[in-house]
C-alpha cells in the first residue's frame, strides 16, 4: 500500500456518515472489527515491521480562541495587552481529537500479551490470502517491538470503546514534543468517502 498524499488539508471531522462532500476523494481507515474511524489519508503514515504497524506523526494543536489581526496597533495607543474576551483555549492532539479516540489505562506486560493473543485470534480469520500470511509471519516481531516500548506507550481505542477494538498506541520519540502513533495496519479497512 502506498503512503497517502501529504498535500491534503486536515479538517476537524472526517465522518463519511455526515454526508460532507469535498473536492477530492477522502480515504478513511476504519477498524475491521467494530468499524471505528481511526485514521484518514490526510495523515501520512510509514510502514514498519514489514507492514504490520503503521507509524503516524501526531501534532499538538490549539483549539478555541482565534486571533484575528484587523490592523490595529494597540501598543501605539498605550495598551500592550488585549483586553478582549477571555476565550477558552485548549491544546489537543490532532489525531485523538479528529477521530475521537478514547484513552485507556496502561497495560502491564501480562495484560498486553493477553490482549494481543485475543486480537490475533479475532483478526486473523477476517484477513484473506497474502494479507493473512504477512500478518501471521510478522505479528510476533511487531509485538516484541511494542513490548519493548510498553512503559512509554499511551493506549487509545476508537469512539465506540468496543471490547474487540484495535488499540492505537502513542509514544514520544526521544526529544519529540509531538506524539507518534502506531496502528495495526491489517486491522484497518480502507473506505472511500
Amino acid at each position: 500500500m502506498t503512503s497517502p498524499s501529504t498535500e491534503q488539508p486536515i479538517y476537524s471531522s472526517f465522518s463519511c456518515d455526515l454526508g460532507i462532500l469535498y473536492s477530492w476523494v477522502l480515504m478513511l481507515f476504519i477498524h475491521e472489527l467494530p468499524g471505528d474511524e481511526l485514521l484518514s489519508d490526510s495523515f501520512p503514515y510509514k510502514e514498519i515491521h514489514n507492514g504490520v504497524l503503521w507509524e503516524v506523526e501526531g501534532k499538538w494543536v490549539v483549539q478555541g480562541a482565534v486571533d484575528v489581526n484587523i490592523g490595529a496597533n494597540p501598543s501605539a495607543e498605550g495598551g500592550d495587552e488585549d483586553e478582549g474576551v477571555d476565550d477558552q483555549v485548549t491544546k489537543v492532539v490532532d489525531i485523538v481529537d479528529t477521530f475521537r479516540l478514547q484513552e485507556q489505562p496502561p497495560f502491564d506486560k501480562k495484560q498486553f500479551v493477553a490482549y494481543i493473543k485475543k486480537y490475533i485470534k479475532l483478526l486473523t480469520p477476517k484477513l484473506e490470502g497474502e494479507s493473512q500470511e504477512v500478518f501471521k509471519k510478522n505479528i510476533e516481531g511487531a509485538t516484541k517491538y511494542l513490548l519493548s516500548k510498553l512503559s512509554d506507550l499511551q493506549f487509545f481505542v476508537g469512539e465506540s470503546m468496543h471490547d474487540d477494538s484495535s488499540l492505537v498506541f502513542a509514544y514520544y520519540k526521544d526529544g519529540a514534543t509531538d506524539p507518534t502513533f502506531l496502528y495495526f495496519a491489517h486491522g484497518l479497512k480502507e473506505v472511500k468517502c
